[in-house]
């Protein structure tokens, strides 16, 4: 490994980073309790992925993904998923006009830096493919003509617990292209009961949130997310969470094999390793330590494995298999 001067990197990246502190206080004057999920859209900010979020209605969502492209001075669209629902209204179309006798080109809530798709598994598959599409290609083509999605663009879809009626589930293979996957619980009661105040008294709710951040600043910040230090120690250890997902037994994990029914895809390996990085760039450090990695674990992994029908059956859960790697796998 060539001599890295970890020093000089660590300070280069607490200068990169000081925007983050900004960022902070700006979003605190509205969001309550749910820094979590500030914390994991930026995280999805930095290293060019998106987030699907699993949660009750009523917390916060469009507030914290709003409230985050105001403090970064950003667009934002909000599409609400239904049945009736067409790739048209997402992407956008070509209109006719008849006095120029030609078409032109309406664009969809598509084109915008931050999206808040609700209830995404409400639509068909074909809206669903729409987004997901656009989500990977960072571009959309409508009638002839192709057209770049602006940058930073971050997608945070929202899904109901599969339970309720009417609901047309991701694919596999489209939850993978989410970088993370969160679950949002309730407030505690103290965070409730200033949300409840906050909300009861008109002129705190309403703070304006200036801009602190431009998106450049964004832009920058992920190339210097790219150079954050990985030892070759925290990637053996990203693989070998990844691989024991594959083959419990050679992690001494023997009784997890008959309850995954397919283990993480190479592309949860590219995931921990970024995310750990912004993770690392968050916290203003200029290297990635274990904890990192065990921070973002779940939120990389928990969308990425298949569960049998006997985990069903046990009530085992992908976080509880996570947790057992994690607390089987030797941390470096």
């Amino acid at each position: 490994m060539h001599h890295v001067d970890i020093e000089a990197l660590n300070q280069q990246i607490y200068i990169d980073s000081a925007f983050v502190e900004k960022l902070h206080a700006e979003t605190a004057k509205v969001i309550v309790g749910q820094e979590k999920m500030i914390e994991r859209l930026m995280l999805g900010l930095l290293s060019r992925g998106h987030v699907l979020l699993e949660g009750l209605p009523g917390l916060a969502k469009t507030l914290a993904i709003k409230t985050l492209s105001q403090a970064i001075d950003a667009n934002f669209s909000r599409i609400q998923f239904t049945p009736d629902l067409l790739p048209a209204d997402i992407i956008g179309t070509m209109i006719y006009n008849p006095a120029q006798n030609e078409f032109t080109v309406r664009k969809g809530p598509i084109f915008a830096n931050f999206i808040l798709a609700d209830e995404i598994n409400r639509a068909p598959a074909k809206v669903q493919s729409a987004l997901l599409e656009a989500m990977q290609e960072r571009q959309v083509t409508i009638g002839t003509d192709t057209f770049k999605l602006q940058e930073p663009f971050l997608v945070l879809a929202t899904q109901n617990p599969i339970e309720q009626e009417g609901t047309y589930p991701l694919p596999e293979a489209q939850v993978d292209r989410f970088m993370l996957k969160v679950k949002i619980g309730y407030p505690s009661k103290e965070e409730e009961r200033e949300i409840m105040r906050r909300n009861l008294n008109d002129e705190s709710f309403g703070q304006e949130i200036k801009p602190v951040v431009h998106p450049d600043d964004i832009l920058r910040a992920r190339n210097s997310v790219r150079k954050v230090y990985m030892d070759e120690k925290i990637e053996r250890y990203i693989l070998d969470i990844v691989f024991a997902t594959r083959n419990p037994a050679d992690y001494g994990l023997k009784n997890l094999q008959p309850l995954i029914s397919y283990g993480a895809s190479p592309r949860a390996s590219i995931n921990l390793a970024l995310a750990a990085k912004a993770y690392a760039f968050l916290k203003r450090r200029g290297y990635v330590i274990p904890e990192d990695v065990r921070n973002i674990c779940m939120d990389v992994l928990r969308h990425r494995m298949g569960l049998t029908y006997e985990a069903e059956a046990e009530n085992t859960t992908q976080e509880d298999i996570v947790n057992r790697i994690l607390n089987t796998v030797e941390v470096p």
